[in-house]
């Protein structure tokens, strides 16, 4: 899937695909920007698909691609459109070059699948992709035990700093914990644990997705070093 691409020189583009094989890949799409370039329309961000390429002493260079979607659905609907940008430049982030990268990329298409379902709101779907991209890279939270003894019975507060729960034998020094309804931790659960393709089957109340955006939006203060600037723009889109 193209994750972004940027034009050089006179009718080339540079562009960044999140790749199976070969995890994140930056290439050259020569000619790309000329009106009857068979590239023309396959080097867009969200384009999903094959692309061949041959690889030279220093870059990678396209040669076809056969696109089995292009998400056009996200040209219609700005909101969307700027959801999808944002987890095209969070993928991007995150993903690596030579890294097994499939499960992010399996993540990436069910989510950008999931922005043109009406009946799931575009925070879930965001909380939803963030969620399980800290799980896939190795930072997803421990929301089944107690993080420092591992019990599963106590009372407990979910702590951004501790990186999960934590019960109440063992956090007498937790500063930041937050009380989760019932509901809210279920859904942490089966984000973390279910199916990629059984991810956006689900929707929940209005409290549980007030409270899913104070712990994603805290985690992603912690854990992400980085500002995206298609977030901030949906920021002023609300």
């Amino acid at each position: 899937m193209v994750l972004s691409t940027a034009p050089v020189g006179e009718y080339d583009r540079r562009v960044v695909i999140l790749t199976k094989e070969q995890g994140k890949i930056a290439a050259f799409a020569k000619g790309s920007r000329r009106p009857n370039s068979p590239l023309v329309g396959a080097v867009n961000p969200f384009t999903f698909g094959e692309f061949t390429m041959y690889e030279g002493r220093t870059s990678h260079t396209i040669q076809s691609a056969n696109i089995t979607n292009y998400f056009s659905e996200l040209r219609n609907d700005m909101i969307g459109a700027y959801y999808g940008f944002y987890f095209l430049e969070f993928a991007n982030y995150y993903t690596k070059e030579f890294n097994d990268e499939r499960e992010m990329l399996k993540l990436l298409y069910q989510t950008l699948r999931a922005l043109s379902n009406p009946h799931i709101p575009n925070r879930l779907i965001r909380y939803i992709f963030e969620l399980r991209a800290y799980c896939i890279n190795g930072e997803g939270p421990q929301v089944f035990q107690c993080v420092v003894c591992g019990d599963k019975d106590r009372p407990a507060v979910f702590s951004v700093n501790k990186g999960g729960i934590v019960c109440s034998e063992c956090g007498h020094d937790v500063i930041d914990g937050m009380r989760l309804d019932g509901s809210t931790l279920y859904s942490m659960q089966y984000i973390e644990t279910s199916k990629i393709e059984k991810l956006y089957t689900f929707n929940v109340k209005e409290e549980v997705l007030e409270q899913l955006a104070k712990v994603m939006d805290r985690y992603r203060d912690v854990y992400v070093d980085k500002k995206f600037k298609s977030l901030e723009i949906l920021e002023t889109l609300k």
